[in-house]
């Protein structure tokens, strides 16, 4: 049922926001130029990895690696995430319009399509790079990844500041229990808070 939800809305949804998605792109080209999508290897249902979408908010480097990788070995992970670079506040590699983007959560758009072709669900937890591996304790990588990941989530709805104990906390009250009651609540609460352009 969950997957009957995720494609009908996934697909009404891209219908409906295809002309905003279209905006957005000449918006990025005329700022930054090409490429008008962020793509990035994460780890999906299964461990599987596949490519996320996203809107591209930041300055292009092509001579940048891809952060967060596609590292093998645990070690190669461990420096991965060393190496990881996260965005905040007044970042200088975010766009004029990535800054709009970012704070309507626009730029997550795209995974609209990696819904559709059955790598993402509209709910679940987010999809972690596979260097991120690093940051769990050992069993709970794959338990997270029993269930399609998630454009949004319990985290992403009710998350404080609690930091990666409070979400891991969340994620697995869904994981034990994804009902479809808690998917369509889910789906609520986010679309309040993207008209309220809250933070998640």
């Amino acid at each position: 049922m969950r997957r009957l939800l995720d494609v009908g809305a996934a697909s009404l949804a891209c219908v409906v926001l295809s002309p905003l998605m279209l905006l957005i792109a000449v918006a990025i080209r005329a700022d930054d130029g090409s490429p008008i999508f962020f793509r990035q290897v994460r780890v999906g249902r299964g461990l599987r990895h596949f490519t996320i979408l996203k809107f591209r908010t930041m300055k292009w480097d092509p001579a940048a690696a891809p952060q967060g990788g596609t590292a093998g070995s645990l070690a190669e992970k461990k420096a991965a995430r060393a190496a990881f670079r996260t965005t905040v506040p007044g970042d200088s590699r975010i766009t004029r319009v990535g800054r709009f983007l970012r704070s309507t959560h626009l730029d997550e758009l795209p995974q609209l399509l990696n819904v559709l072709r059955g790598d993402m669900s509209l709910v679940g937890v987010r999809p972690d790079t596979p260097a991120q591996e690093v940051d769990y304790q050992d069993g709970y990588w794959e338990e997270r990844h029993a269930l399609r990941p998630g454009i949004t989530g319990p985290a992403q709805v009710y998350a404080n500041e609690g930091g990666l104990e409070e979400r891991v906390t969340l994620e697995r009250r869904w994981l034990s229990h994804p009902a479809l009651g808690a998917y369509v609540r889910f789906l609520v609460a986010t679309i309040g808070k993207v008209f309220r352009r809250s933070s998640f």
